[in-house]
């Protein structure tokens, strides 16, 4: 049980952001004995994503800001006369100016229920969360005590490799992927079954990959339908008593991004073999606003040719400009007389045409106009342009289920390698050691004293008056249900990113993902659009402005007919989220040296700020081992004796031998799996 947790341990993690969650699973991967706790009752932090239930929970908690009950008042009478501790805040002050709108008949959802909800149950050592428990669309693995690996874990609910080298059916999750030249198109699922089917199929089991790079949209049995070729040319009217009654078919993030196809995340989830626990879809396509109007970039050369808003001239001045970037190193003559420059000031001495400026400006190189310099852009552009044709069209990947998946994957990771997880597990305060000036141990909201040689403490999780030198930056965050595509084409099934450039001087570039229901995070015949950026003032006054522009928010009654062509928004929540990115270790007030503080999401698109940061305090711990390594072969494995037995009755639980479901099981249980290239 969690009030009876083993009392020593190598490594003790406080929360299970991203940054964590890696940096857990490589402790455990070392051998280390690792402690993962969250005093929240769901995974992920500040990286979770919820049902759409679980979203308005949340709401309500962070408007509500409630504190979480003390049940040890007087842990400080187990601080000894030779310690002093360190107290953690039990308070998230990192959401602010939370704000949700309905576009829709809100009194025609009451006493509507969610499909497939589970009965209410109270949240242990929560009171204010009691009743609805803001937990994502699967269940979460939250046994206290319990090492994850033992039971249903959302990210291994229908595991399917979304970015494995060799067919997994019979893998075991100690398996040594291919080299790395062997890359393969994200997977894609022939079936999948609803909710809570399928819990406890082994991770990584398979059927036959799908061929067509670029269409890996599953097509579930039960959870989602194909949509039909005949769509009608108006989108469905959607009522928001729908949206709470399929609130578990949304799965939406509290952070808005996208895997680069060769970004340091996806690197690190080949080679540790972590991307056997999630599914990925390409971003279809890349967008661009101007002059008012959404238009489709593009891409690659194929789409440079096909594209019928750029005329004969514009295609070759493109592509000589595009392979210029791609090894602009080698001609440094070209761009070493406006390094002092802007890259916007660069692209007009390059004779492009104002619309071409556009697309690299904001849609491909996506940097600020008037604050990046030449070589920040030609960089960007480098890193669009090298991800490319890995696995789509576009440079970008998401994850099936939503950006929450990733950190459970890695969760996953650790407590296959031996880590226990306890949710719902309050840390009281650090105890730290005065002879030495170390941190020496934890206390619990039980009152238990837990030792380690290392902690990490995610950033949410410090007192203010450890973080009084600390300067936050602020993320400004809206997410939308829509009932149609900003820019609707032939297809439905559209994954799209969106730059906005900024509207006045002073503001931020604004960012928009569309994701389509083929990505499990929203129910057919919606959108979920996510708009991020960094903060000048609340968020709704950062964001409001550009959904004006995109979307039609008012009511179905109060339409206008000019508003008719625009997506019509059901349902909107804004919230500013602290970016505690770049914040030095020093910066924080009486830390000791093995304490570590993890950062919480920042403002860019990508993940390679919290994969850096893992990496690093990981270095910082363990510099003589390898981070995240490849898992072992099982056919090198070598068991001792006293293993044989219990392997052989059925009972061993050893990480290593755990059984995987069989090729032909899993084909018809209808994972997907992807076929290693010759």
């Amino acid at each position: 049980m969690a009030d009876n947790l083993p009392t020593e341990f190598d490594v003790v993690v406080v929360g299970t952001g991203l940054p964590e969650s890696i940096i857990a699973a490589a402790c455990a991967r070392s051998g280390q004995r690792v402690l993962h706790v969250d005093s929240r009752n769901y995974y992920g932090g500040n990286w979770a994503s919820f049902s759409f239930s679980g979203l308005l929970s949340w709401i309500k908690d962070n408007q509500q800001k409630t504190d979480l009950s003390d049940e040890c008042e007087d842990w400080r009478k187990l601080i000894l006369e030779d310690e002093e501790a360190i107290p953690l805040s039990s308070k998230d002050k990192t959401i602010q100016h939370v704000e949700d709108f309905c576009f829709g008949d809100q009194d025609s959802a009451e006493g509507v229920e969610e499909a497939g909800a589970l009965p209410k149950l109270p949240v242990f050592g929560a009171p204010a969360a009691q009743g609805e428990s803001p937990a994502p669309e699967k269940e979460n693995p939250a046994a206290e005590g319990i090492p994850l690996g033992s039971q249903e874990s959302p990210a291994a609910e229908g595991d399917s490799p979304g970015l494995q080298k060799e067919n997994p059916a019979v893998e075991s999750p100690g398996e040594e992927p291919q080299s790395p030249e062997a890359e393969q198109a994200p997977s894609s699922e022939a079936a999948r079954a609803a909710a809570g089917a399928g819990a406890g199929a082994a991770p990584g089991s398979g059927a036959a990959p799908s061929t067509a790079a670029g269409d890996s949209a599953p097509q579930p049995a039960e959870v989602e339908t194909a949509p039909s070729e005949n769509a009608a040319q108006e989108p469905k009217k959607v009522t928001y008593s729908q949206i709470v009654r399929e609130g578990r078919r949304f799965n939406i993030d509290l952070v808005s991004k996208l895997l680069y196809s060769r970004g340091l995340l996806i690197d690190l989830l080949i080679k540790s073999n972590v991307s056997r626990y999630a599914e990925f879809k390409n971003a279809t396509r890349v967008l661009a606003f101007r002059e008012g109007k959404v238009e489709q970039v593009p891409c690659s050369r194929a789409d440079v040719f096909n594209s019928r808003q750029l005329t004969m001239v514009e295609k070759r001045m493109l592509m000589k400009f595009l392979t210029f970037c791609l090894d602009y190193e080698q001609h440094p003559e070209e761009y070493q007389d406006h390094e002092n420059s802007t890259f916007a000031q660069f692209l007009q001495t390059r004779k492009l045409t104002p619309s071409l400026q556009h697309f690299i400006l904001h849609s491909i190189a996506m940097v600020s106009e008037t604050e990046s310099s030449t070589l920040e852009g030609l960089q960007a552009t480098k890193k669009f342009l090298q991800c490319l044709g890995r696995y789509g069209n576009t440079p970008f990947l998401f994850p099936l289920y939503g950006q929450g998946e990733i950190p459970q994957c890695f969760c996953r990771l650790c407590a296959v390698f031996g880590g226990i997880y306890c949710l719902r597990h309050a840390v009281r305060c650090l105890v730290l050691d005065r002879a030495s000036g170390r941190c020496k141990a934890i206390v619990d909201h039980f009152g238990q004293r837990i030792s380690a040689n290392y902690f990490i403490v995610e950033d949410s999780y410090l007192s203010e008056s450890t973080c009084t030198n600390v300067c936050y930056r602020q993320i400004s965050r809206a997410v939308l249900i829509t009932d149609q595509s900003v820019l609707n084409t032939d297809s439905e099934q559209q994954v799209s990113l969106l730059t906005v450039p900024p509207l006045e001087p002073g503001r931020a570039a604004v960012c928009v993902i569309e994701l389509c229901s083929s990505t499990m995070t929203c129910m057919k015949d919606t959108y979920l659009v996510h708009l991020t950026c960094p903060s000048t003032k609340t968020a709704r006054e950062d964001l409001e402005p550009v959904v004006q522009k995109l979307f039609n928010l008012t009511t179905e009654k109060e339409t206008e007919n000019e508003e008719l062509e625009k997506p019509r928004v059901l349902w909107a929540v804004y919230f500013n989220m602290r970016d505690s990115s770049g914040v030095e270790k020093s910066s924080y007030a009486g830390l000791p040296s093995n304490v570590y503080v993890c950062s919480g999401p920042d403002s860019a698109l990508g993940n390679d700020c919290a994969v850096k940061q893992a990496e690093t305090i990981f270095r910082e711990m363990f510099p003589a081992e390898e981070f995240c390594p490849p898992p072992p072969n099982p056919e090198d494995i070598i068991y001792d004796e006293d293993e044989i037995e219990p392997e052989e009755s059925g009972f061993n639980n050893s990480p290593e031998t755990k059984p995987e479901t069989s090729a032909e099981e899993s084909s018809s249980e209808g994972g997907a799996a992807v076929a290693k290239e010759e």
